[in-house]
């Protein structure tokens, strides 16, 4: 039997290592490993010392029920969210996921499908009823803002948004300095104006209308009316059509990608070139952005980091450590093929 775990004598598995796999390596039971990680029952120091080097030699992370036992606190962390199938909602809820499950938490996903009042309660009566250590409330649209609003007080909770607002600790992505850094790019290409089509905001407005509409005006250029699309890209393709009747429309910012294929289908349907005659540019560099014709510039949002920040975030509140009120990156200006200086008039 050895009497510590070692290179020379731990077979370290391949796969993820297991409590047996402890065991094994510290020529101890299962029983004995659960009691030195739960401290259920006294151990000898020299068993407790081997098991100790076994977990550290094998790279071994108590499951979260472990941990539960061993620090009597809940383990279970809260996604609440308007939506989990759009990109970058998905994308999120992966950084979180990712984060806490390295910690030793399981998470929970729950759906507000509206900001109707009764909904939102149902959301977190859900929530509520889970023995949860924190919650991350998805803040991208009404149903979001609604369910973060209504969290009774002492739930540690923290926001993701594209925006800045009060309240719990955030982390954003400065959607509104991207988008102006956007629009600038394509009236540096010799473009008048930049015309808008929006995805549904979490508010009045949000930060990808807020920058579109900054960086016009700051470069005195005429603020044309927006023009709203739904989250479905069909909606785009709708108001492509229309924009290929008028001669007046040169380049098109749209709120995301998929919208921006949309209008991009609507505008050669109506006999109009992308970039040739129209440039178009979307917005958070979906998967199929760099593969669709032409393909899109856009704005590179890393949704999966900021889950993973959320996620931080909201473990130095779990642990009552100092929280910065916002965590804030900015996303990246990715130039293609869809964006390009405007027709030359005779």
């Amino acid at each position: 039997m050895p009497s510590q775990a070692s290179r020379s004598t731990v077979n370290v598995p391949d796969r993820r290592p297991v409590i047996r796999d402890v065991a094994r390596a510290a020529g101890v039971s299962v029983p004995t490993v659960s009691r030195v990680l739960t401290g259920a029952a006294r151990v000898s120091e020299d068993k407790a010392r081997r098991v100790r080097a076994a977990i550290e030699e094998l790279g071994y992370r108590p499951s979260a029920t472990a941990r539960a036992l061993v620090d009597r606190k809940p383990r279970l962390i809260a996604v609440i969210a308007g939506n989990t199938s759009r990109y970058g909602y998905a994308e999120v809820i992966r950084g979180v996921e990712e984060g806490a499950r390295a910690d030793g938490y399981t998470v929970s996903i729950t759906v507000v499908e509206s900001a109707d009042p009764a909904e939102v309660e149902r959301a977190i009566s859900l929530v509520a009823s889970q023995p949860i250590a924190g919650v991350v409330v998805l803040k991208f649209d009404p149903p979001g803002v609604a369910a973060l609003q209504a969290l009774p007080d002492g739930v540690p909770a923290v926001a993701v948004s594209g925006v800045r607002a009060t309240g719990v600790p955030q982390a954003v992505l400065d959607e509104s300095r991207a988008a102006h850094e956007l629009v600038d790019h394509m009236l540096d290409l010799g473009h008048a104006t930049v015309h808008h089509v929006s995805v549904p905001p979490s508010r009045t407005e949000d930060g990808r209308t807020t920058g579109w509409r900054k960086a016009l005006k700051a470069r005195d250029a005429v603020v044309p009316p927006v023009l709203a699309a739904s989250w479905e890209p069909e909606s785009g393709r709708e108001i492509g059509r229309e924009l290929a009747a008028r001669d007046d429309v040169t380049a098109v910012f749209c709120g995301n990608d998929e919208i921006a294929m949309g209008v991009i289908r609507g505008l050669r349907e109506g006999g109009r070139a992308v970039p040739e005659d129209v440039s178009v540019a979307g917005f958070d560099d979906h998967p199929l952005a760099q593969m669709f014709s032409p393909s899109l510039t856009t704005v590179h949002q890393d949704f999966a980091g900021l889950g993973s920040r959320a996620y931080h975030l909201l473990d130095d509140v779990v642990e009552g450590r100092k929280v910065r009120k916002f965590w804030s990156e900015r996303p990246t200006l990715v130039v293609r093929e869809s964006v390009a200086p405007p027709p030359r008039t005779s």
